[in-house]
């Protein structure tokens, strides 16, 4: 009887127990491998890597701060590694510039650096005595005075001037009571330029007890409007619209105060 099974004999065994074992240490050979090389990644990653100088910096730079000059401010050379740099203190050191109005620093491991620098915006312009000159200082809408221009010089065709603060100096600050004001001034340019366009002067009062009025001078008129130190875009619509009027008549007044919220005014007499 013819039968179709194979049979292992014992002369088999030998060999098959030596080719399951060539597996087997193939298999050992190949995890040692394996583990070697991700020891030496690892080794790679997180003891080598993070000491070696940033391969990537990314600085955004902003017109009177470049790159080289903020990388020196930061004190980030080609040695700064991601170990060796403190982001708390880079941001501390760029954010005391007086041109930076906030900074932000990021590490990205395990070799890249990324700064972001917001400038200070001028939100107006004051005209300081410089001898026998007047140049511009620009402030900020948090009330710092961070930039002197030239003599005759006025960036921004849309910035007011302000009038009626003595002797400002790079780094001063406004009075508290005057930083409403040029927060005010910095959201009028962004929402509508063209109300401030019509503004060529606000002069700062200081009231007998407390608190200041302004006074504002347009561009094409010469009344005067006077105003609380609360100075908004409704405010600006609304006296527009009454120096429009007034425009037409003969008997111009001098100044309209809008100090109670509605327009009052008082027509100069005729010199007889």
């Amino acid at each position: 009887m013819n039968s179709n099974y194979a049979y292992i004999t014992s002369e088999d065994l030998p060999s098959a127990k030596k080719s399951a074992s060539k597996i087997e240490k193939g298999l050992k050979k190949f995890l040692i491998i394996a583990v070697i090389i991700f020891t030496a990644e690892l080794i790679w990653l997180f003891g080598i890597s993070p000491f070696i100088p940033f391969s990537t910096i990314e600085v955004h730079e902003f017109s009177g701060l470049q790159r080289a000059d903020i990388l020196y401010l930061a004190g980030i050379d080609d040695t700064s590694s991601f170990i060796s740099t403190n982001t708390k203190e880079i941001r501390q050191k760029l954010s005391a510039n007086i041109l930076v109005e906030s900074a932000v620093v990021m590490k990205r491991f395990p070799d890249k650096l990324s700064i972001f620098l917001t400038p200070r915006k001028a939100s107006a312009v004051v005209l300081a005595n410089r001898g026998t000159r007047q140049v511009p200082v620009y402030v900020d809408r948090q009330g710092v005075f961070f930039k002197v221009g030239e003599s005759g010089s006025h960036e921004g065709t849309n910035l007011p001037i302000l009038s009626g603060i003595e002797n400002p100096q790079l780094n001063m600050r406004l009075p508290s009571a005057l930083v409403p004001l040029v927060e005010n001034l910095s959201e009028i340019a962004t929402a509508s330029p063209e109300l401030l366009s019509a503004i060529s002067e606000i002069r700062i009062e200081r009231k007998t007890w407390d608190g200041f009025d302004l006074v504002l001078f347009p561009v094409h008129t010469s009344i005067r409007v006077r105003v609380e130190n609360n100075l908004t875009e409704d405010t600006l619509r609304y006296m527009l619209v009454m120096l429009n009027v007034f425009e037409k008549d003969i008997q111009r007044p001098v100044e309209i105060d809008f100090r109670s919220g509605m327009g009052s005014y008082k027509i100069k007499e005729q010199s007889l």
